[in-house]
């Protein structure tokens, strides 16, 4: 079923970001073209809420419908959430769009389904690189009469407007931030924070991009320290100010690319 007209207006301008020629994101490349299988789901306004990656309303955090679920073997327990992947159509001349690429974020996991082999049904199970796409942007790089069909994929620098965001959450000694809008390798993989009372504090991944300490770290203003999997700092001091609340977001430096 499509969606409604008002969610594809919405959507268009973020997927047409996305749609790009292979060879524009050459210089952009932090891997190598590898082998994978895609499939889709009708996406309704609901599938841009939510997902493993903890990230909420899509939307409202820059991504849109250009997103993607990874199978096990991809999202690394998290540890994927938010970086960036082109993906294209091989092999199948029937139903691949020639010429054409997408750039999509990890927002989500694509489950295993144990009850099917992983050749025979079990996309997403263990060790298969399956990448499960909304409609819309999978038929940016195929016909949807192609159901799972070959692509090919690599890791690309995002590219974001304006800086971190760090959406502050908890209560008490519980302190939580989710992380999102992050450039360049777009995942992350170690968070430090540090308040005025307190030295640079280890924080440890809570699920997807959401990150937690046992702390009070109210009335003081917070600092974070972030490395991404390429290896690049980024310190934002004071991004918080004393006087945050929880279920507030502040934005923060961003990664150079």
């Amino acid at each position: 079923m499509a969606p409604p007209l008002l969610l594809v207006l919405l959507l268009l301008p973020s997927l047409a970001a996305g749609h790009q020629h292979p060879s524009s994101f050459g210089s952009s490349a932090l891997s190598e073209w590898r082998s994978a299988k895609a499939s889709y789901y009708a996406a309704d306004p609901e599938d841009a809420i939510g997902g493993a990656c903890g990230f909420g309303d899509l939307g409202k955090h820059g991504y849109g419908m250009a997103t993607v679920g990874l199978s096990t073997a991809l999202f690394e327990r998290g540890a994927a959430c938010g970086g960036c992947y082109e993906v294209k159509c091989v092999e199948d001349l029937k139903y691949c769009l020639p010429g054409t690429s997408i750039v999509v974020t990890a927002t989500n996991f694509c489950a295993p389904n144990y009850g099917l082999p992983a050749d025979a049904g079990g996309h997403c199970n263990p060790p298969n690189h399956h990448f499960l796409l909304p409609i819309q942007a999978f038929e940016k790089i195929a016909l949807w009469k192609a159901g799972v069909m070959p692509i090919q994929y690599r890791r690309v620098k995002c590219l974001r407007e304006g800086g971190v965001r760090f959406s502050v959450n908890g209560r008490r000694f519980f302190f939580t931030v989710l992380i999102s809008n992050v450039g360049g390798a777009g995942d992350v993989r170690s968070v430090k924070i540090k308040g005025t009372e307190s030295g640079w504090l280890s924080m440890g991944r809570n699920w997807g991009q959401v990150w937690h300490i046992n702390c009070d770290m109210r009335g003081q203003p917070l600092s974070f320290e972030l490395s991404s999997s390429d290896g690049k700092p980024l310190t934002s001091f004071n991004v918080v100010p004393k006087d945050w609340e929880y279920g507030k977001t502040y934005t923060g430096k961003q990664f150079l690319l």
